[in-house]
């Protein structure tokens, strides 16, 4: 399916693998050019940038910005206007977790999760905003999840930034309303990530399980239909958020988790 963004530029962080590495994969695929952002081994990020450009034949850019740092992420943005010409797409999907009760959380990991989950997606569309108003045209799309509508113990810092992602969307979609730019959440429940790969596997070690009861009785405990969210769901609730087709998608959050919210 076509969705009319040829020659599109988009940035997407916390990209160079899983969530974020498939969004950005969907985005090239429809032939928008690309920055992608996040951590890892530098030469394993350059063959992840190089086989999508070759695969998609669109420009596939890397930046480095540290999600902590205001500057550095404005820097990303001027980075992707200056070299790619525009900025039409900005994906917030750059995010950690951490897991503990409330009255043992490290400080210093609430401040980290708090700037990379939340605070980072202030700093982009702070700077991505006047490009876009200049150009009358623009998507936002923050990746909350469905603890952006719903809590878990031991998930202090990670619900807070997500139910706080949840009130930027709403509150930048409504100050950019008329200016033909969109702000919207994404919610998703489980995916099935190498992240998650390794939880079910440890998990069954510690609790003397399969890697199938696991993902049935503790990972997808929450969600209804004891199935993963995949990737091509999420791409595909994406490439209808940044095209015309949801040009009246507005301060949304849009979940895709199986059933987990709706009880």
């Amino acid at each position: 399916m076509n969705f009319g963004l040829t020659g599109q530029v988009a940035v997407v962080t916390g990209s160079t693998s899983g969530i974020g590495l498939a969004l950005a994969t969907a985005l090239a695929g429809q032939g928008v050019h690309v920055v992608l952002n996040g951590l890892g081994d530098a030469a394993a990020i350059e063959q992840t940038r190089a086989e999508l450009a070759a695969a998609t034949g669109v420009q596939v850019l890397y930046h480095g910005a540290d999600m902590t740092h205001g500057d550095q992420i404005a820097g990303m943005i001027a980075f992707a206007a200056e070299r790619l010409g525009r900025l039409d797409i900005v994906v917030n999907n750059a995010g950690i977790q951490f897991v503990s009760p409330v009255d043992q959380f490290p400080p210093e990991k609430w401040d980290q999760i708090i700037a990379i989950n939340l605070t980072s997606n202030f700093h982009t569309i702070r700077a991505a905003l006047p490009i876009m108003k200049a150009a009358k045209s623009g998507r936002i799309v923050n990746i909350a999840s469905a603890h952006g509508l719903v809590a878990s113990p031991f998930k202090s810092a990670y619900v807070a930034a997500k139910h706080g992602v949840l009130g930027l969307t709403k509150a930048t979609a409504l100050e950019i309303a008329q200016e033909g730019i969109t702000c919207n959440a994404i919610c998703p429940g489980y995916v099935h990530t190498p992240l998650v790969d390794g939880q079910i596997k440890d998990t069954a070690r510690a609790r003397g399980l399969t890697e199938e009861q696991v993902v049935r009785d503790v990972i997808l405990a929450a969600q209804p239909s004891k199935r993963f969210v995949t990737f091509d769901q999420l791409s595909g609730m994406l490439l209808y958020l940044v095209s015309d087709a949801g040009a009246s998608v507005n301060g949304a959050a849009l979940s895709i988790d199986g059933g987990w919210t709706a009880g």
